[in-house]
């Protein structure tokens, strides 16, 4: 308090202002008495120790931002759902004769192209996996907490997520993006178990299969016909699925909403120019 033990030459009722300027100004006073020849040279001392900078556990300290703090797949969605929010205000400022105000042709073109999505779609498929893996989890004394082992009790899993994959048969769905895909799943079956759903305008429930845990599959095409995503999204809401990726153009109507949570796997002229507007998340493939 001013006035009081080492604040006693403080004045009472000051602004908050004035007081953080005095408390600076005695900080410079106690470090000029110190002892010392000051024949330090500039640089000297750890970045960040400098006057000014942020100290351990103060409000500036940024130091556990860096993205080693989160798996790999979580930061670039982090990252790419920043970029679509801008992206969105971008498109928001192109629809008014001066949303850009008076910035250039050239600079409003880099930033367009700054905010192309370019993320990795392998990533973002295992993310997404991952998420999906155990639905439902509780507390279990048997079990041993991996990470505070005999100080918190382990999960035990109630129930295994339920994935549906959905590939879009037609012949506008090239053979390159197929094996492409195909070859990533046979990667991602050692996390979890999938059910493929292969459909044009309809789905043949006879070639539904689950694709095992740790089983691999060629790609292969089954099916050849239109496109109709109401389709696969009937049976995925009929069946109760956690989960569904749709591997397809994106060259159909939009479909009606499903139950589980949806994500599109497409190729680039796809994810650029897709045939209908949606928020749910669409990746491109790079085959």
């Amino acid at each position: 308090m001013p006035g009081v033990g080492p604040f006693e030459d403080l004045e009472l009722y000051q602004t908050a202002e004035w007081y953080l300027a005095k408390l600076k100004d005695q900080e410079k006073d106690e470090e000029g008495e110190g002892s010392g020849d000051g024949s330090g040279e500039p640089g000297d001392g750890e970045p960040g120790e400098g006057e000014g900078a942020p100290q351990p556990g103060s409000f500036d300290d940024h130091s556990g931002w860096d993205e080693g703090n989160m798996p790999a797949e979580a930061s670039q969605m982090a990252q790419e759902r920043l970029k679509n929010a801008l992206k969105e205000a971008a498109q928001e400022a192109s629809k008014s004769p001066n949303g850009w105000g008076t910035m250039s042709s050239a600079v409003k073109e880099e930033i367009m192209k700054r905010l192309e999505t370019k993320v990795d779609w392998k990533k973002v498929m295992r993310y997404f996996i991952k998420t999906s893996q155990r639905a439902s989890r509780r507390s279990s004394v048997k079990r041993i907490n991996r990470r505070y082992a005999y100080i918190h009790p382990g999960k035990k899993v109630l129930r295994q997520a339920k994935i549906a994959i959905a590939i879009d048969q037609s012949g506008s769905v090239s053979t390159e993006m197929l094996e492409a895909f195909f070859a990533e799943l046979n990667s991602l079956a050692k996390l979890a178990e999938f059910t493929v759903i292969p459909f044009d305008t309809t789905v043949d429930e006879k070639l539904v299969e689950v694709w095992k845990k740790g089983k691999s599959h060629n790609a292969k095409r089954v099916m050849c016909g239109g496109t109709c995503f109401d389709a696969p999204t009937d049976y995925v809401n009929k069946h109760s699925f956690d989960g569904v990726i749709i591997l397809t153009d994106m060259e159909a109507p939009k479909p009606k909403a499903c139950k589980a949570q949806r994500m599109w796997m497409t190729d680039a002229r796809g994810a650029r120019n897709p045939y209908f507007k949606t928020n749910e998340r669409v990746i491109a493939i790079d085959a």
